[in-house]
C-alpha cells in the first residue's frame, strides 16, 4: 500500500460510519442534522492536521486554506451530505480527495504560487428541504435568501430553524461576494453515476442544469365497484399524463425527467 492509499484508508475509516443506515447500507446525511455537524467536524480535523485554516462562511459552506486566503485562489472539492440512502462516494470522494492532493504537493516540495483551498459545499443534495445546491447556490446569489430560509421539511422544520439549532445564523445567508472574489479556478472530482462514460477517467467542463417542481393533484375518493367514469375524481389520470407528457418533452429535448 502506497502512503497516500494509506493516508486514504485511515480518513476514509474515519468518515465511512457517519449517517450510514445499517439496515439498508446506504446513507441518510442531510443538511443541519447530527450526521451533518459530524461530517463537519471531520472537515476540520482534516484541515487541522494539515494546518490548514478552516472557516464556514456565512451560507454554511466549509473552507480549508493551504495559504492565505486571496484572490486568484485554486478550489477543489465537493460535498459530503447525501440523498437518502446515497453512496459512499457521492461527494465524500471529491472533498477527501483534495486533501489527498495538498498532501502530495506539500511532499514533491511545490511552493503554490496561489492559494488553494479545499471545499465542501452545504446541502448540495437537497434531500431535506427539497432544493438542491443550497450553499453554493445561495453563495453565488441564484437562491433568494427568504425563500431559503422559509424551505420546510418533511416535519415542518424550515431550514432557518434548522440552522439556529446547529449553531448557525440564518439572516446571514445569502450572496457572498467576499468568498467569490477569492475563487480563481475550481475543479471537481466526482463518481460517474451513469453507464455512458467511454473512458475510466473523463473530463467535463459543465453539468446538467435542473430543476425541481411539485405538483399537487387533487381528486375525490369513491365507491369503486359503483361509480361511474363520467362521476370520479381520479387524480392518478392526471398524474399518468404528467408522467408521460414529461417523459415525451424530454426525449424531444435531449433532456432527462424524473417523478
Amino acid at each position: 500500500m502506497t502512503r497516500t492509499e494509506d493516508r486514504f484508508a485511515r480518513a476514509w475509516a474515519a468518515l465511512a460510519g457517519i449517517g450510514r443506515d445499517e439496515a439498508t447500507g446506504g446513507y441518510r446525511r442531510f443538511a443541519w442534522t447530527r450526521a451533518d455537524l459530524e461530517l463537519r467536524a471531520w472537515f476540520a480535523g482534516q484541515a487541522r492536521q494539515r494546518g490548514m485554516a478552516c472557516e464556514q462562511d456565512r451560507n454554511g459552506n466549509q473552507w480549508a486554506w493551504w495559504g492565505d486566503p486571496a484572490p486568484g485562489a485554486v478550489v477543489t472539492g465537493s460535498h459530503l451530505d447525501s440523498v437518502p440512502d446515497g453512496g459512499a462516494y457521492d461527494g465524500p470522494l471529491g472533498v477527501l480527495s483534495g486533501f489527498l492532493a495538498v498532501d502530495e504537493l506539500r511532499e514533491q516540495g511545490v511552493r503554490p504560487a496561489r492559494p488553494v483551498a479545499v471545499v465542501c459545499f452545504a446541502d448540495e443534495e437537497g434531500a431535506r428541504f427539497g432544493v438542491s445546491c443550497v450553499g453554493s447556490r445561495l453563495l453565488t446569489g441564484t437562491l433568494d435568501p427568504d425563500a431559503a430560509r422559509g424551505l420546510r421539511d418533511g416535519d415542518g422544520v424550515t431550514l432557518a430553524g434548522a440552522m439556529r439549532q446547529a449553531g448557525a445564523d440564518p439572516a446571514a445567508i445569502g450572496r457572498d461576494d467576499g468568498a467569490l472574489a477569492r475563487i480563481g479556478t475550481f475543479v471537481e472530482l466526482h463518481v460517474e453515476q451513469g453507464r455512458a462514460l467511454e473512458a475510466p477517467v473523463g473530463v467535463a467542463t459543465g453539468i446538467w442544469p435542473h430543476g425541481r417542481w411539485r405538483l399537487r393533484l387533487r381528486g375525490e375518493a369513491n365507491h369503486a365497484g359503483t361509480t361511474r367514469l363520467a362521476d370520479r375524481r381520479d387524480p392518478m389520470l392526471p398524474y399518468a399524463a404528467a408522467v408521460l407528457a414529461a417523459r415525451e418533452a424530454a426525449g424531444r429535448a435531449g433532456a432527462l425527467a424524473t417523478f
